[in-house]
Parts: structure tokens; C-alpha cells; sequence
């Protein structure tokens, strides 16, 4: 570079644009400037044409006078980065193919970022914790904020983002497995916990939070979130934790220390007189209170009491994702086994006893792994193997037994066959069979729910909380929150028991008001359900976001420009997805309004650049300046949301 001997350039994204000369910060001018700086870091030495420059930098509304514009800043950066060259410049180069930013490895806080991981990791592999310690701490303290900060959501940056993003993560893991081998567990678990808040569905986050609380004398917490993260890896994505978690939940629950590598847990204590804060578990690591399922519990444990009169029983419950259905069955559960039933439990067809994880066997193996929970293959059970529905009846007439079936409508085909098989032979049992479900009208389980209801088996479905649930919730949590809080927080999380669950993982004041957050794993859910919305439908929520509760179905089809069919399409879809909700006027069959719930309303917000929500803002004003009768304070608010793209104000008559 053409700097003076002796004069060390740095330049850094991860955090706010910055370059420093000998540790002093350079004035790199206004942001699009700054802008033009990353999209040249980012391609790391390789030319970026003059055209690609201009559609990443003004995606939309280029200016006119925008290349001479990039030309110019490309001169002023020349001379900031560059004041003592001779002739062309070495750093800022310019040719066919476009500019390009031409930089030593070492030059770029990335290049340093991911060394110093590197040698951590080497450092930790041979043992030296207090270099690779050191190591780590100095990668991570070159993060100074977000990524590409000023870059936004410019799509330019997003990859690279990404990438970095996920090298952060990658980083800080590292040194909470360091830190659990410096003996420092408390130190990981306040890591380990903000890790899995952040990418709640990374596994290798729940392992490493898992082992930190069994190093730290608090195995029960280490096998709580193991339930915590396989009942949501359940629920989401239908499919259960790796065979290396379940190794480590079972080297847990036999203090297998050679598995965990580390030595036997602490005991946490406290000094004579003193209290720790870690002896017990806070409650957002504790199971959720069980609150506002008194009515369909008792229902289901009056089953079990006619079950052991040799009357089998059958129930259904159903319910959206998240309502709380897999929870209803652990409390019957555990209700069951107090009262001396066996317990089998299958998910989607699959057993779940043991620690065999999902296997491709028939359903009667798998229900007679689930039944008999002694960690043998039941497909290697010759009896079973020459009379499979004889070896299951006797399996279920031994003893009082309750049969959970959680997720029925996603089990194989060959699931249904055998319950319904079963609902034909099992005259007189001490058996209970529990199906849950999401989807009543999936094709798979019409049949077998036809004959069920034929036989008078107990409907159950789970609505969402109410407000006065959410107040009982608050209070098992140990807050004495105002009874206004408690019915915002319903709002919040329209009654749905997972969103609760994951907001109360929040301080207070991350929940609800002006400084409300969406919890890492409800971002995700809905990001997962937006993504498969056709755009036509994305844009609508756009729009829908921006104006608020209830749709107003008229002014999303002028907004919009198309006829009311046609976003009747685009609203059933965004229904059908679980984006918005039909609010049904009671005693009033056909009538109600569809809602845009604001949990979802904030990550339809969050998805938009701000300048993407002025210009809806722009469009409804418009859009409402044209009706007759529009509030006033309505079409004042979008006029004011819309920043600079607001149109004019129509002029008073005199």
C-alpha cells in the first residue's frame, strides 16, 4: 500500500464501517459513501463493476447524476485511504471490470477475527486453555456491534452477514467449552443460555448449555433443557435431537463422566449465611407452570379411572402448533404413572422410550418399544415376529397402560392401521390410548378418527389462554404484575401457550411496551411460515402491518390495485399459514374480521428496510386521502410514518 513506512492501516466491519491509521479513526464521509467502502470489502479484492454498484447502493429510486455520484466517491476515498500515493493508486484500483480495494490479509479485523478462533481452537485441542482462553477473548473483542451495520438490508450484505454471523456464534460456543473446561461453569451457563435465546433450534448451543449446568452441580436443569429442546425440535421440524445428544443426555442421567469428559459435578454452596442464585433454578430454566387445562386434565384423568375397569378408552385432543398439547400429555403422564400405569409414548409413530431415536420398523415394533421400555429391539422378538397384534394386545392387557399418541396426523399410514385395528379387538382392557393432533382434517387419520367416533372416544380441543390464564402464569412465575400487564402479555401473544412460554423468558420490559422484543424462536417460526407465502401475499402483510388491526379489506385492494377476490386468495393463504387469524363475532355465525396478531405484525415489520415501510405509509395515505369519511388521526399517522415520502397535505379551503 502507498502509505508511509511505518503507518499500520486497519479496516474493519465487524461492527460500524470504521478504518484506522495508526489507531486513528479515518472520516470516511457520508453513509453512501461508507456504503461504497463495504460493497468493495465484501468482494475482498475482487473488482465490482460500476452497474453492480449502482443497483446495491440505490436499489431503488436511483437518483439522476448517480454514476458521477459513485465516481466522486470513489475520488474522496481515493484521497482519504490513499493521500500520498504517486500516480494511480495500488489500493483503490480502477479497470475494465470495475473497482476494486486491493488489502493485506492482516489489514482486515475479519482476517484477524478468524485467525485468532483458529488458534484458540488449536490452543484447546492441545490442551493450553489459558492461551486459547486469551485467544478467544481477543477474536471476540474485535466485534465492536453488528456486522455491516450501515449496510442494513442491502442485499449485497446479507450474505456476508450471514456468514459472519455465523462464525460469531461458532466463536462464542468455542469459548463456552472453554470456559467449561477452566472450570468456570457459571461463567459458560450465562453464555451458553444467551446462545440457544439467540438460535434456539442450534444443537450444538443445547449441548454445550447442557454440560455447562452439569459441571456446575445442576444436572436436573442439564436434563430439563434437553426435554426443553427435543419437545421444540418435536414441534417445529417434526424430528428428534442427533444420536451425540442423546449420547449426552444419557451419559447425564448416568453421571457418565467419561462420555462428558469432565469430572463429577459440583455441588453448588454458598458461604455460612449466604444464599447462591444458582442453587435454584430461575424459573424461565424451570418446566412452564401448567395453568389453564384444569377442565381437559380432569377430563382425561376420569378416563384412566374407567380404564382400570377393564373398559378401554380412547381421547383426542386437538390443537395448533405450540397450543400446548405435548405438555397436556406430560401432565397426564405423570399423573398415570402416579397411579401406577404404564406409560408408552410414541411421536409421529415413533416410540420414544429408550434412546434408539427415529428408525425406519414397523408400527407394532415400534409400539411394543414404546410399551415395554427395556432398551431391547422388539423387532428382534421372534413371538412378536410370527403374531405382531397378539404380542401387542398381550403387552396392553397386563397391566393398567396408557398409550400417548402425540402428532397422530403425522404417522404413517401404517400407524393408523394397527390403532385402528386395535380399536377393534381391545373389548376389555385397562388401557387409555391419547391422540394428539393439529390437523383434524388431514386425509392419513379421516378413517381411524371415523371409527373412534364411532366408539365414543372423548374430544378434546385446546383453545388459547386468557387473559385471566396469563395472570395465574405471571403469578407461578413469582411476579406480582398488574392485572393490565397480564391481559397486554395475552394480547401480546394472542393466548398461544409457546409464545407466552418464550416471551417469559424475557426481562419484563422486553415483553410488552415500547421496548417489547419477538423472542429469537417465534422469529423464526414465523419467518419459516412467511417464506412460504407466495409475494403477492408477503406484500399484502406488508401493507397489512403498516396499518394496523382489524384488515381493512377495502383498503388493501386499493392500496394494492386488485379486485377483492383476489385478496380474498392472498388472505387465505396467509390464514392457511397461521399468519392471520379470523376473529368470529360471538352468536353472530359468518361475521368477524381477520387480525394480524403482533407478534406476527412485528416480524412483518422487521423484514422491511425502513424506507420499504415509509413507502407503504406513502401509499395508504394516499390510498385513505381518497375516501370519503377517512379519520383524520388515521390518515395523520400514516402521513407521518411515511417520513419523507409523505404526500402533501391537501390545502384547507378559505
Amino acid at each position: 500500500m502507498n502509505h508511509r513506512p511505518g503507518q499500520e492501516m486497519r479496516f474493519g466491519v465487524l461492527g460500524p464501517v470504521e478504518v484506522l491509521r495508526d489507531h486513528v479513526a479515518l472520516d470516511l464521509g457520508p453513509r453512501q459513501r461508507r456504503l461504497l467502502l463495504l460493497r468493495l470489502l465484501i468482494e475482498d479484492g475482487r473488482p465490482v463493476s460500476q452497474d453492480t454498484i449502482l443497483r446495491d447502493l440505490w436499489p431503488t429510486d436511483r437518483p439522476t447524476g448517480a454514476a458521477s455520484s459513485v465516481r466522486a466517491h470513489i475520488s474522496r476515498l481515493r484521497a482519504v485511504l490513499d493521500p500520498v500515493r504517486q500516480g494511480r493508486s495500488t489500493m483503490l484500483v480502477s479497470g475494465p471490470a470495475g473497482y476494486a480495494l486491493k488489502l493485506p490479509p492482516e489489514a482486515r479485523d475479519t482476517t484477524l477475527f478468524e485467525e485468532g478462533v483458529y488458534r484458540a481452537r488449536e490452543a484447546m485441542k492441545n490442551r493450553q486453555l489459558d492461551s486459547a482462553r486469551q485467544e478467544i477473548d481477543a477474536a471476540l473483542g474485535l466485534w465492536r456491534g453488528e456486522a455491516l451495520a450501515e449496510a442494513g438490508e442491502h442485499a449485497f450484505a446479507i450474505r456476508e452477514r450471514t456468514r459472519l454471523d455465523g462464525a460469531l456464534h461458532d466463536a462464542r460456543e468455542l469459548r463456552v467449552a472453554i470456559l467449561v473446561q477452566q472450570g468456570q461453569p457459571e461463567t459458560a451457563i450465562d453464555v451458553a443460555e444467551s446462545l440457544v435465546l439467540k438460535a434456539p433450534l442450534r444443537e450444538t448451543s443445547w449441548a454445550l448449555l447442557m454440560r455447562a449446568l452439569y459441571t456446575a452441580g445442576r444436572p436436573v436443569e442439564a436434563l430439563k433443557q434437553y426435554e426443553r429442546f427435543r419437545d421444540m425440535l418435536a414441534t417445529e421440524l417434526g424430528l428428534d435431537p442427533s444420536p451425540q445428544l442423546r449420547d449426552l443426555h444419557t451419559a447425564i442421567l448416568r453421571h457418565d463422566v467419561v462420555v462428558l469428559g469432565t469430572t463429577a459435578p459440583q455441588s453448588p454452596s454458598a458461604g455460612p449465611g449466604l444464599t447462591s442464585s444458582r442453587t435454584h433454578p430461575h424459573p424461565a430454566s424451570a418446566a412452564a407452570p401448567f395453568v389453564g387445562r384444569g377442565e381437559q386434565m380432569a377430563q382425561l384423568a376420569a378416563l384412566l379411572s374407567v380404564a382400570t375397569a377393564n373398559r378401554p378408552q380412547w381421547a383426542v385432543v386437538g390443537g395448533e402448533q405450540g397450543s400446548g398439547k405435548t405438555r397436556l400429555l406430560e401432565e397426564l403422564a405423570a399423573k398415570a404413572a402416579a397411579a401406577g400405569f404404564t406409560v408408552a409414548r410414541t411421536r409421529a409413530g415413533q416410540a420414544l422410550s429408550g434412546n434408539r431415536g427415529i428408525v425406519q420398523t414397523c408400527p407394532t415394533v415400534q409400539l411394543l418399544d414404546a410399551l415395554r421400555q427395556d432398551g431391547k429391539d422388539s423387532a428382534e422378538d421372534e413371538t412378536a415376529q410370527k403374531d405382531p397384534l397378539a404380542t401387542v394386545v398381550r403387552e396392553l392387557t397386563q397391566a393398567p397402560t396408557l398409550v400417548l399418541v402425540d402428532d397422530l396426523d403425522r404417522a404413517p399410514q401404517g400407524f393408523h392401521r394397527l390403532l385402528r385395528r386395535l380399536a377393534q379387538v381391545l373389548r376389555e382392557a385397562p388401557v387409555a390410548f391419547v391422540c394428539t393432533l393439529r390437523n383434524p382434517d388431514a386425509p392419513v387419520s379421516s378413517m381411524l378418527l371415523a371409527e373412534l367416533a364411532l366408539l365414543g372416544a372423548v374430544w378434546l380441543t385446546l383453545e388459547p389462554l386468557t387473559a385471566d390464564d396469563v395472570a395465574d402464569l405471571l403469578t407461578a412465575h413469582g411476579e406480582d404484575a398488574p392485572t393490565e400487564a397480564a391481559v397486554a402479555l395475552h394480547r401480546r401473544a394472542a393466548g398461544h401457550p409457546f409464545a407466552l412460554a418464550e416471551l417469559l423468558r424475557l426481562p419484563p420490559a422486553r415483553r410488552i411496551g415500547p421496548e417489547a422484543q419477538v423472542p429469537a424462536a417465534v422469529r423464526n417460526i414465523v419467518h419459516a411460515r412467511l417464506v412460504e407465502l407466495p409475494e403477492p401475499a408477503r406484500t399484502m402483510l406488508t401493507y397489512a402491518a403498516a396499518d394496523g388491526d382489524p384488515l381493512d379489506l377495502g383498503l388493501l385492494a386499493d392500496v394494492q390495485g386488485i379486485a377483492p377476490d383476489q385478496l380474498l386468495h392472498l388472505i387465505d393463504a396467509a390464514v392457511t399459514a397461521r399468519i392471520l387469524v379470523w376473529d368470529g363475532e360471538p352468536g353472530a355465525p359468518g361475521t368477524g374480521r381477520y387480525r394480524l396478531p403482533e407478534l406476527s405484525r412485528d416480524v412483518v415489520l422487521s423484514t422491511q428496510t425502513p424506507s420499504s415501510r415509509q413507502l407503504r405509509h406513502a401509499a395508504l395515505a394516499r390510498a385513505l386521502a381518497d375516501r370519503a369519511g377517512t379519520d383524520p388521526a388515521r390518515l395523520d399517522r400514516h402521513r407521518l410514518a411515511a417520513g419523507p415520502t409523505a404526500p402533501p397535505a391537501p390545502r384547507e379551503e378559505p
